[in-house]
């Protein structure tokens, strides 16, 4: 199982130099994969919760594709109706080809109604929208004269079932975000029972959780998957692998802007996951 990071790539302490930053611990650590979010229009209701500066994920992760050289990088998740499908297929395509095939594209519906009205596009049809780009993506990257040969891996975003069945008609994982441990097994469950339904191969998990490390442990049924003490959280991990996910990436932001402006917690808590990592996994 692999791990990654969503790294904040929003608010008020983020910039060029902290991303670098990021970018540098992130793989430093020995993480495999580096996640940032999406937004285009910062209206109220996006504020509210990832305010300005908010760097754009292909921009920002392109230039993060030249101070790294292993870890992967990815979208968690870009808002599939924001753009057009064959400017997204472009962007994801050369993306990938500049980071030397390291591009993993985490898509979903989106949530914020302001920013839907001031783009233009109907929010009442994000569903549908984001079928149409998912399937208009797969139709622009089989011209692989066009667009490179690789297959570009699509994880679909989503907790509602909606996003389970859009998982197995179009991703190649899906990514659930921030959970608790028994909501999980549910949706292993139900991950499973959407792909019989279709009759179609089970899609791979890689769910997104919390990172919050805590000195005493935390207790009752609202903990996230990811939260309490270190020991909890490499429970919450060896769990997730017993229901065979293929990638966890950590989240170390929880809501507060402010956090953006001392990122050592989370940047500590990084590494005590990863030093725990490879206790675990030595021989």
């Amino acid at each position: 199982m692999k791990i990654g990071v969503n790294v904040p790539n929003f608010g008020p302490g983020t910039d060029p130099g902290v991303l670098r930053d990021w970018a540098q611990t992130v793989e430093g650590l020995g993480f495999d994969l580096l996640m940032l979010s999406d937004h285009v229009a910062i209206t109220p209701d996006v504020a509210e919760r990832y305010p300005a500066p908010f760097y754009e994920p292909f921009t920002a992760l392109s230039w993060l594709a030249g101070l790294t050289t292993r870890v992967r990088l990815g979208t968690t998740v870009l808002i599939a109706p924001y753009r057009h499908p064959l400017l997204t297929a472009r962007m994801a395509a050369n993306l990938d080809a500049l980071s030397g095939g390291r591009l993993v594209l985490g898509v979903g519906v989106g949530w914020a109604r302001q920013e839907f009205a001031a783009l233009g596009v109907p929010f009442e049809r994000r569903g549908r929208l984001t079928d149409d780009v998912l399937r208009d993506l797969r139709e622009a990257w089989a011209d692989t004269g066009a667009y490179g040969d690789r297959r570009i891996p699509v994880w679909i975003g989503g907790n509602s079932d909606a996003g389970v069945r859009r998982a197995v008609r179009y991703g190649d994982a899906w990514h659930p975000l921030r959970c608790t441990m028994p909501w999980l097994r549910e949706g292993a469950d139900r991950l499973r029972a959407a792909a019989s339904e279709q009759g179609a191969p089970v899609p791979a998990f890689a769910p997104r959780i919390a990172l919050r490390l805590t000195p005493s442990p935390v207790d009752g049924p609202e903990r996230l998957a990811g939260e309490g003490t270190i020991d909890q959280i490499m429970d919450d991990l060896d769990r997730l692998r017993l229901l065979g996910a293929d990638t966890v990436v950590l989240d170390p932001y929880h809501g507060d802007p402010s956090e953006t402006s001392r990122p050592q917690p989370a940047r500590r808590a990084l590494a005590t996951v990863a030093a725990h990592l490879s206790i675990t996994e030595q021989p």
